[in-house]
């Protein structure tokens, strides 16, 4: 959602077996020749932004991909491995040096240069723009001056440019992952003609993003409607098999799926939960099925008085039936969570929320009225999401086990409820989906838990878990770092600012008019595999 991804959509979750696998098997039915100079369509939510710093939504981030290459992308082992980059190296851990592939350009002719990557990223850390992922900048060293309302510095002291291809980074501390980070749509790089002044955004830029990647815009986002990108000849990596894409904008994925059944969309990312019974009957082998990183849970406003006790926290928990709803609305297809990282990651545990996840809908009403809980919660959502009917569900179990009137608010657009959370707007508990960044347990702790992570809408704040985080980020080895993460996640368990519920697991469809469909970890259709059929 990535990333800083924020999900939108339901999220279908992971059966543990399926491990690091690092993308679906795709492969659809399309018989017949590809037409390299077909556009193809593909189903998403309105973006919320379309700034790379700004924008932490797998909607904007599905967009952005083919607008923009990374630094670096996964293998299947989810180690990173160079794609602009020529290399990413350091020999202490501490001081990183980017060496950038020749002959990439941006769509307006600019070439791509050391500049590219460091105004981007000052942009993207001055506090004062607002940068949903600024967050990714702290590890940097000179991120705190860059921070406040009248910082201290406009520019990151770690930032260094050697050469026009060649640029160091130096942290603020030891981070061993910092080149699996570079994967991240906060890193990417921005053209010149992106900035009115220097580190000042040019009005219009986010309309019409100028990137280096394999696509580049047509015409400008037309929102609520669709953001349409064509391929960019001059592109140096590899190519796609498409002329374009048209990312369709749904309000409501059950449109989205009566279009993909019909061929006027060629690709719907998630099936909605009320035809998931006959997907398969309807769609036959173009009804896909590949692992996901996606995390679905209820979150709570800690700033709020009614939800700041955890007992009470802990009592809404056990009053959910997560197997109920896995069986009765997602009808066997996912897997219940009970722990705050997904299995896809290593240093995953089964059950770290131990008594908070187990259904006892007895002790939970004991727990809750000894705690003083609300006489009414309100479960709130996005209307364009498909998260109705398990709400409904939660809701009524909410009802029925803890005595409490409960009811459901449907936000129209994901975009709706995330600016509402960030203005600490009264919205009861909200759902969230988190897709990670980058295949690392600190991916699902630090932006979305610790104290100014770039996701933590929730206004939890807990000084030893920013200090095992920190310990976990400046560890030796990944084993080390695992211990303190772990760490982490033991106080995530009881503090509980969220409820783990569903892991997810790509659910996914297409039309006749394509073939080799293929759906990463990340909720992103692979757009250099997809192909259009004559």
């Amino acid at each position: 959602m990535r990333v800083r991804r924020l999900a939108a959509w339901t999220a279908l979750p992971l059966a543990v077996t399926l491990g690091l696998t690092a993308c679906g098997s795709g492969g659809g039915s399309g018989s017949g020749e590809s037409d390299p100079n077909a556009a193809v369509r593909i189903e998403i939510a309105e973006p919320q932004h379309l700034v790379p710093t700004n924008t932490n939504e797998t909607s904007g981030s599905q967009v952005l991909s083919a607008l923009f290459s990374p630094l670096v992308d996964y293998d299947e082992a989810n180690k990173p491995y160079e794609v602009a980059a020529e290399s990413v190296t350091s020999s202490d851990n501490k001081v990183w040096t980017v060496k950038l592939k020749d002959g990439y350009t941006f769509h307006n002719g600019e070439k791509v240069t050391a500049d590219s990557y460091l105004d981007a990223w000052n942009y993207g850390a001055y506090a004062p723009n607002g940068q949903n992922s600024s967050y990714f900048f702290e590890k940097i060293a000179g991120y705190d001056d860059v921070q406040g309302e009248k910082p201290a510095a406009k520019t990151l002291s770690g930032l260094k440019k050697v050469d026009d291809l060649t640029f160091t980074v130096t942290l603020a501390e030891p981070y061993s992952e910092f080149k699996t980070m570079l994967g991240y749509t906060a890193f990417y790089p921005l053209p010149k003609a992106a900035f009115s002044a220097p580190g000042v955004l040019a009005e219009g830029y986010e309309q019409a993003p100028i990137g280096q990647g394999p696509f580049r815009m047509k015409g400008t986002w037309q929102h609520d409607a669709k953001v349409e990108v064509e391929k960019y000849d001059a592109f140096p990596g590899e190519k796609p098999k498409v002329g374009g894409v048209e990312f369709r904008i749904y309000q409501q994925p059950t449109a989205a799926y009566a279009d993909v059944l019909s061929d006027n969309l060629d690709v719907i990312k998630t099936i909605p939960t009320e035809n998931l019974s006959t997907a398969a009957t309807d769609l036959g082998d173009r009804f896909q099925q590949s692992p996901a990183s996606s995390l679905q849970v209820l979150a709570f406003p800690t700033f709020q008085k009614e939800f700041s006790n955890p007992e009470v926290r802990k009592a809404i928990s056990m009053a959910i039936d997560r197997d109920e709803i896995t069986k009765s609305i997602f009808k066997d297809s996912q897997q219940p969570a009970r722990s705050f990282v997904s299995p896809v990651v290593a240093g995953y545990r089964e059950n770290t929320i131990g008594a908070a996840g187990e259904f006892d809908p007895a002790k939970a009403k004991a727990m809750y009225e000894a705690a003083g809980g609300p006489k009414k919660i309100e479960l709130s959502y996005n209307g364009d999401g498909g998260h109705k009917d398990w709400i409904d569900a939660t809701c009524n179990q909410l009802k029925a086990n803890l005595g409490v009137e409960c009811v459901g608010n449907a936000e129209p657009k994901f975009a709706d409820l995330l600016t509402k959370l960030k203005a600490k707007e009264s919205v009861g508990l909200f759902r969230m989906g988190w897709v990670m960044d980058y295949p690392s347990m600190e991916n699902y702790l630090g932006p979305l838990y610790s104290s100014n992570g770039s996701s933590n809408y929730y206004g939890y704040s807990n000084p030893e878990f920013d200090r095992l985080l920190a310990e976990g980020a400046a560890a030796a080895t990944e084993d080390e770092a695992i211990k303190k993460y772990q760490a982490a996640e033991d106080l995530l368990a009881k503090d509980l600012p969220v409820i783990p519920l569903r892991y997810g697991q790509n659910n996914f469809g297409h039309s006749t008019k394509v073939k080799n469909v293929e759906m990463d970890l990340f909720d992103r259709i692979d757009l250099l595999k997809i192909e259009a059929v004559k």
